[in-house]
């Protein structure tokens, strides 16, 4: 287990938070519930039929488990669905019908401060887990746009802070423009200085650095980068860089000798979700990183997406994860 996971396991377990599992049938959560409540992670709610689950073969007795298809929260959830959704032409028939659906019954279970956070997405797509959280708890306040990030460790690794990295948006926006560019930088600094507790050195990536090259897909970089540092000028962070510029001092040195990060970034920008996707997963697999995430930033209260291909111990590093962002979500209330 790498130090980064310790770390948040530790902080975890000193205020423990109420995570709903709504992906219930799915062996790998059964699996990482039970592992969870044996470290006191945190208390594990898990979704769906309690028959079904039960005959999975997988001990989870002591674990809370509610069918949302017939829960005591059906009504109390439908209004409140109902409520939210009323503008959007929801009746009060199909809004009873929405929170029967795991996801979204523990969405509203979050919306309603009977869970603290919510972790999905090991059987759904990410548009899947993410329209529920985005039509119920909408965004943060200050928030101009939800995005997505994975945390990297690195095993054995000189760079970034202590191999520790985050991507973004390596899960969500296809192709930001640079106003929302320079939003998920902002964001990103502030999820990794939460979760990290370092502080964040942001790296504007390119193909490009300080000049090197020049087209459209530069400039889009140059003026994120432009508009980033005149929202936020104390936050580190400069670009556009090459990837090596940006996390190689002696290549930084060379490239970018004015660049205030140094080529000691451990907060890595890219321009579109191609290549902030193909980044991760390739480190994940060339460099035998671990990949948590994607999660996500700008949402009201803590919803994380898990990949499809995820394992049982990504699982448990992710409701780690986001006990964390729960209990600074409350700090800043």
């Amino acid at each position: 287990m790498s130090e980064f996971l310790k770390n948040i396991i530790k902080r975890a377990l000193n205020d423990k938070k109420t995570i709903v599992l709504p992906e219930g049938s799915d062996e790998r959560i059964l699996k990482a519930a039970v592992k969870a409540k044996e470290m006191n992670i945190a208390d594990i709610i898990l979704l769906g039929d309690p028959e079904e689950l039960k005959n999975k073969g997988i001990d989870i007795s002591g674990i809370k488990i509610i069918n949302p298809k017939n829960s005591e929260y059906n009504d109390r959830f439908a209004d409140s669905f109902y409520e939210l959704r009323k503008h959007k032409n929801v009746t009060k028939e199909s809004a009873a019908e929405t929170v029967k659906q795991e996801l979204y019954f523990g969405v509203m279970m979050v919306k309603e401060g009977l869970a603290d956070g919510m972790v999905a997405g090991a059987a759904n797509s990410t548009s899947d887990v993410l329209r529920p959280s985005l039509q119920i708890l909408k965004t943060a306040p200050n928030t101009k746009l939800v995005s997505a990030f994975f945390v990297m460790v690195v095993p054995d690794s000189e760079y970034g802070e202590n191999g520790v990295f985050i991507y973004a948006d390596s899960g969500l926006n296809d192709n930001p423009n640079a106003d929302e560019l320079s939003e998920i930088a902002i964001a990103s600094a502030k999820s990794f200085k939460n979760l990290v507790g370092a502080e964040p050195k942001v790296g504007m990536l390119s193909y490009s650095s300080h000049g090197s090259a020049r087209s459209e897909l530069t400039e889009k970089v140059v003026e994120a980068t432009r508009i980033a540092k005149e929202k936020r000028p104390d936050i580190k962070l400069d670009g556009e860089l090459q990837v090596d510029a940006a996390i190689v001092p002696e290549i930084a040195a060379s490239k970018a000798p004015d660049s205030p990060i140094e080529g000691a970034a451990n907060v890595l920008i890219f321009p579109d979700l191609n290549s902030g996707n193909i980044a991760y997963k390739l480190t994940e697999r060339l460099a035998k990183a671990d990949a948590y995430g994607p999660l996500t930033q700008g949402i009201a209260k803590p919803v994380n997406d898990l990949s499809r291909g995820c394992s049982v111990d990504d699982i448990i590093g992710v409701i780690a994860i986001t006990c964390v962002q729960a209990q600074n979500d409350q700090k800043t209330k």
